[in-house]
C-alpha cells in the first residue's frame, strides 16, 4: 500500500516546487502580475515574491501537498477580504518600473480565495486536487468564513472537478486578456 497524501502549510525553502507550478497554472496572470514577456522572467520575479509575506504568492498563503516528503501539488489561498492588500507589493513593483500599477485584486470579501489549485501531471486523477480543495474549505472554517471562491478560464477542465464538488458560478472577470467565470462553494 503506498503511503497517504498529506497537506502542510508550504515554507519558504518550497519555492523551487512552488513557483514554476504556479506560473505554469496563472500564465498570463503571471505576466502581467510581474510586468514580464516570458514565464522565464515571471519565475524569476516570483521567486522573489515566495520567501517573502504579505503577498498573494507568498508562501504563508500556500498549502503542500505531498506523498512520503515528494510534493505533488499545491493551493494559493488567502481571505478574499485580503486580497487587495496583498496586491499592493506587486502594485508597487509595476510603479518602480514606471508602470501603471494597476493589479485588478480576485478574492471576494466573506470568502477564501483560491488563487492557484496546481497538481503536478504524474499525480493527476489522484484526489490530490480534491484533498488540498478540502484543505482549504478547512482554512477557511478556521478563518471563519462560509465559503470557498475561486476563479477557473473557460475552457479549463478543472471545472469538473469543481463542479463535483460543490462549486457554482456566481459571475464572471475579465483578467490580463482571458475570461474566467468565479466559482463559490458554500460550506454551510
Amino acid at each position: 500500500m503506498s503511503d497517504p497524501v498529506t497537506v502542510r502549510p508550504a515554507r519558504p525553502f518550497d519555492a523551487a516546487f512552488a513557483v514554476p507550478l504556479i506560473q505554469e497554472t496563472i500564465g498570463k496572470i503571471g505576466l502581467a502580475l510581474t510586468a514580464t514577456s516570458s514565464a522565464t522572467e515571471a519565475q524569476r520575479v516570483l521567486l522573489g515574491f515566495f520567501p517573502l509575506r504579505d503577498n498573494r504568492l507568498s508562501h504563508q498563503n500556500v498549502l503542500i501537498a505531498e506523498r512520503a516528503g515528494q510534493p505533488l501539488g499545491l493551493a494559493v489561498t488567502y481571505a478574499g477580504a485580503d486580497a487587495a492588500r496583498l496586491d499592493e507589493p506587486f502594485r508597487e513593483r509595476l510603479r518602480a518600473l514606471g508602470l501603471p500599477g494597476e493589479v485588478i485584486s480576485e478574492g471576494t470579501p466573506g470568502e477564501l480565495y483560491v488563487d492557484t489549485l496546481a497538481v503536478l501531471p504524474g499525480a493527476r486523477g489522484q484526489g490530490v486536487g480534491t484533498l488540498l480543495l478540502s484543505a482549504a474549505a478547512d482554512r477557511a472554517a478556521g478563518l471563519g468564513l462560509t465559503q470557498v471562491g475561486l476563479l477557473v478560464e473557460d475552457g479549463n477542465p478543472a471545472a469538473r472537478l469543481y463542479g463535483r464538488l460543490g462549486f457554482r458560478p456566481a459571475g464572471t472577470r475579465r483578467l490580463a486578456g482571458g475570461t474566467y467565470t468565479h466559482l463559490v462553494r458554500a460550506l454551510v
